[in-house]
């Protein structure tokens, strides 16, 4: 692990104990709407400034992409890709499916990422050159594939026409068969791929900052998406499918958008 590696995972982490003193304080305050379902608090806003700060410190040469407005132009090429709070709503219910987000762009690909779920006790960190992580110690390999009992995430943003949704659902439920989990985040979706809990995820509407922390983490795993970064810029709602091969093959006859 690099001095680099290790600066971000310190501020992920410092984040999480800002997110955590929120979310262990009671109901969330200053709760706003940016649209249905889709929500922002106090701490949002705490964990990205935070974050952004203290990236700006670290690496002043590189941008900055924040889901809560931060944006710094880099001269480097690289993009600190920032979401504070991923499943903000679970946030607010008191649910523990949250996480701190911070992921690295580079070279027209997601390179590095950091995931801190600290309700869960869990610090998920991977990329070029460092192993996937969990708490410092390697994530095991994935089990092998098992169509008699593949499972997948589904995350359709509350942006989505509700007949699109309802589509995607029909075609996993009934054209597919296969189990689905909702989490309410696409980060703790992705992070239960990581531990083998799900083979996979389809999502609908997906900013990128919802994965780009985790992205980098389960290709060390052997995890691959659908998304094409040579046309999908980092300000694009992606529509696509994630999971280990044998689950990507069964997820190609998914009509996305």
């Amino acid at each position: 692990m690099n001095n680099q590696h290790a600066r971000v995972k310190a501020i992920a982490m410092e984040a999480g104990e800002i997110a955590l003193r929120h979310f262990n304080s009671g109901p969330a305050a200053n709760i706003e709407a940016k649209g249905p379902l889709d929500l922002v608090t106090a701490a949002d806003r705490e964990v990205e400034a935070f974050i952004c700060k203290e990236l700006v410190r670290s690496f002043p040469e590189d941008g900055i992409f924040g889901e809560e407005g931060s944006a710094v132009n880099g001269s480097s090429g690289r993009v600190w890709v920032i979401d504070p709070i991923d499943g903000t709503f679970n946030f607010v219910r008191g649910s523990q499916n949250w996480g701190v987000s911070i992921g690295l762009f580079e070279n027209g690909r997601p390179t590095f990422g950091v995931v801190n779920a600290p309700a869960c006790d869990e610090l998920f960190a991977g990329g070029n050159e460092l192993p996937a992580e969990l708490n410092g110690k390697p994530l095991p390999t994935l089990p092998p594939f098992n169509r008699d009992y593949a499972a997948i995430g589904v995350g359709i943003h509350p942006k989505i026409p509700a007949e699109q949704g309802v589509a995607l659902f029909e075609q996993v439920i009934t054209e597919l068969n296969l189990a689905y989990r909702v989490t309410g985040s696409s980060v703790i979706s992705l992070i239960d791929i990581a531990k083998g809990n799900v083979d996979g995820y389809v999502g609908l509407g997906i900013p990128s900052w919802d994965i780009l922390g985790m992205l980098p983490c389960l290709e060390q795993l052997g995890v691959t998406t659908s998304i094409d970064w040579q046309t999908s810029g980092l300000d694009t709602d992606l529509d696509f499918t994630c999971g280990t091969a044998g689950m990507l093959t069964v997820l190609r006859a998914v009509d996305l958008p």
